[in-house]
């Protein structure tokens, strides 16, 4: 991966983003520790995520000028995030990076990322599910 370009161009920005985060979420739906905490018209979730995933991967700051600082730990309190949850969520979009086509390198560089957070989220242990 070239250092001198953000993850999002990396990636191949908007479009590529987008196809990745339509590739995620049926397979959230479908797993059977996630896909109960999604509402069923996943499109407003979709929308928010890739407005995120831009911003947080170094593209525009959609999320922010939408919806102000994107405050990520906060707004994931009311879901029960176990860490069994949180892999779940990884394992999804590790699949979806697949899925549309990304370089392994570059998959391992997107999940690497995307681990702290999900794992910051993490508020319930297993035994309390």
């Amino acid at each position: 991966m070239n250092r001198n370009i953000s993850l999002y161009e990396a990636l191949g920005g908007p479009g590529t983003l987008r196809l990745i985060v339509e590739s995620f979420y049926p397979k959230v739906q479908a797993h059977p520790l996630l896909g109960p905490l999604f509402p069923q018209d996943i499109d407003p979730v979709i929308e928010k995520q890739y407005l995120f995933l831009t911003q947080f991967f170094g593209g525009p700051s959609l999320y922010s000028d939408e919806y102000g600082h994107p405050m990520m730990r906060a707004r994931h309190l009311p879901f029960p995030i176990t860490p069994e949850r949180a892999e779940a969520w990884l394992d999804c979009m590790r699949r979806a990076l697949r899925e549309v086509g990304i370089q392994e390198e570059l998959q391992l560089i997107v999940i690497d990322r995307l681990s702290g957070p999900a794992h910051h989220f993490v508020n319930t242990s297993e035994e309390e599910t």
